[in-house]
């Protein structure tokens, strides 16, 4: 157990690009759990994000809010190298939401 918690005391970029894009997943799925499952099954949650931007767009929002309290913790922590990978990652996934959005 205490090897896992000497991983988040890390200082590098590669940590926090992991931690920047697994926690949007995982509030988005969290958004979900909370919000959603006893209307819908999982499938059909990606199912809406795809074809209805507007609530991608709402979704991926919130769930960068994940990123914003990592970011947060790791610059608050001296922990600069973590915090830069995590906010790469959420440039990324931001990026990407964003032509997904566009492309139709």
């Amino acid at each position: 157990m205490e090897t896992k918690i000497v991983m988040f005391r890390k200082d590098n970029i590669k940590l926090g690009l992991i931690l920047g894009a697994i926690a949007p997943l995982a509030a988005m799925y969290i958004y979900y759990a909370i919000m959603l499952s006893k209307q819908i099954n999982l499938s059909e949650y990606f199912y809406y994000l795809k074809t209805n931007k507007s609530l991608l767009t709402g979704v991926s929002s919130i769930s960068l809010i994940a990123n914003a309290i990592f970011f947060t913790v790791y610059v608050n922590t001296q922990k600069d190298k973590t915090a830069k990978g995590i906010f790469i990652s959420t440039l990324i996934y931001g990026i990407a939401v964003l032509l997904i959005k566009l492309v139709k």
